[in-house]
């Protein structure tokens, strides 16, 4: 086939056809590099491979800084039709030519957009996953190319839209990635989650089809990534928020706790998993606790069988006393808190009244001592309540039996209402006095 048998043989004319034609413009030595990817490796010994990848990282370089045509990143979409392998080197020859950041992102989302079009098509989280699940070809494929994708990603972590790489991380959950490759979405993500959005949390949050919560793993990883960031660069010192530089860790105080707000009436959210991610956020980030004050209230009100204890547990996240005169007056009345935070409302605002000394540390820690003992007497009221219930149940079902009773059960009766009548002297004693305070 060589002109050592005739003149103008196939090999010479094959020659003639990839100089002067297939590798003049940038389409052609697509199209010929997405050919060899059935033909390797002889392709890649007799040097067509690499011809193509200069010739495309060449032009594909031209046509970013110096665009020949409409749209602009026209040729991003040439170069998705590639197999990833090619699309990786590609990439790498262009950074060796001096491409910037931006340029190569941009190539990487409209091959990521076009190859996983059904993941990640729309940076939305709204889109219909038609990919079948069962098939474990697919599922393979489909995780193997993510992580190839995530592997080429630039080491400039900003150069990425932040509601690109939630997507990616919501697909690398849902495709099982590896650990290494959802560390570094999670890892990208933390460093611009001043950045983020209330929508672009909850993207890596939810299933496709917005019925069901993922693992909340990546999400708190991500918030203490972001925190630890912030401590390293001096804008926490000792565990307490500093005033120096608050501004990207209330922006974040704020999202993680509207975000809270938004998965609260999700029946599967557990009290530890919420919980765990509010105290991920450290107390002097938040100027005050409303906005967390409103996705308790919302988790109360989507669980409504948790007992008093519970609902403790769900408020400890948050400081009472913190709570704007709106917020307090709406927890004073809020019949889905416990006690213990209902009276922090009230006797946070008659402190404020009568001694005009409100945020101070003496009315702060006056209120808590005053708590102690007026919560006990709280639920000693609740307990008395119980107790007299039981009396008028007892009574009634004596007057029913009085005919058949006999002399010993009238004796017994007798002591158990004296017992009775002597405990609830007691505790209204006590309830007069907490009443007198308030």
């Amino acid at each position: 086939m060589t002109d050592l048998y005739c003149d103008n043989n196939l090999a010479g004319r094959t020659e003639d056809f990839l100089a002067q034609v297939a590798l003049s413009s940038l389409s052609g030595a697509i199209v010929v590099l997405k050919s060899c990817e059935d033909l390797l490796p002889l392709a890649e010994d007799v040097k067509i491979v690499q011809r193509c990848v200069d010739v495309i990282s060449l032009k594909a370089c031209n046509e970013a800084n110096f665009p020949s045509r409409t749209p602009p990143n026209w040729w991003t979409e040439e170069l998705s039709i590639l197999d990833i392998e090619f699309f990786g080197i590609i990439l790498s020859r262009m950074k060796k030519r001096g491409s910037n950041a931006l340029t190569l992102a941009s190539a990487l989302i409209t091959y990521t957009e076009r190859n996983l079009r059904d993941l990640v098509r729309d940076h939305s989280g709204k889109c219909t996953k038609s990919s079948d699940s069962d098939d474990p070809g697919l599922y393979a494929r489909e995780r193997e190319l993510l992580q190839s994708i995530v592997s080429h990603l630039p080491s400039e972590k900003a150069a990425f839209p932040i509601n690109f790489l939630c997507c990616l991380l919501r697909t690398a959950i849902f495709v099982r990635a590896s650990n290494s490759c959802k560390n570094e979405l999670e890892k990208r993500i933390s460093v611009m989650l001043e950045h983020v959005t209330v929508d672009d949390l909850l993207v890596m949050s939810f299933t496709y089809d917005g019925e069901r919560l993922f693992d909340l793993d990546s999400v708190s990883k991500i918030i203490s990534g972001f925190v630890e960031k912030e401590k390293s660069m001096g804008v926490f010192g000792g565990g307490d928020f500093k005033e120096s530089h608050p501004v990207a860790m209330h922006k974040v105080a704020k999202t993680v706790d509207s975000y809270l707000g938004e998965i609260a009436t999700y029946p599967e959210l557990t009290i530890s998993k919420f919980n765990g991610i509010a105290i991920l956020v450290p107390k002097g980030a938040r100027k005050f606790d409303d906005d967390l004050y409103r996705a308790i209230d919302i988790f109360l009100k989507a669980h409504p069988n948790l007992d008093e204890i519970e609902r403790e547990k769900v408020c400890s996240v948050m400081d009472p006393l913190k709570l704007t005169y709106e917020a307090r007056l709406h927890a004073s009345q809020n019949k889905r808190l416990p006690v213990q935070i209902v009276l922090h409302a009230l006797y946070y605002d008659q402190l404020k009244l009568r001694s005009g000394a409100d945020d101070q540390p003496a009315a702060a820690a006056a209120t808590r001592s005053q708590l102690q003992s007026d919560v006990s007497l709280v639920r000693e009221n609740e307990a008395l309540r119980s107790e007299l219930m039981k009396m008028k149940l007892y009574v009634s079902d004596m007057q029913k039996n009085q005919g058949s009773s006999t002399k010993g059960a009238s004796t017994t009766s007798g002591s158990r209402k004296h017992s009775f009548f002597s405990s609830m002297s007691k505790n209204i004693r006590e309830i007069e006095s907490f009443q007198a305070w308030v």
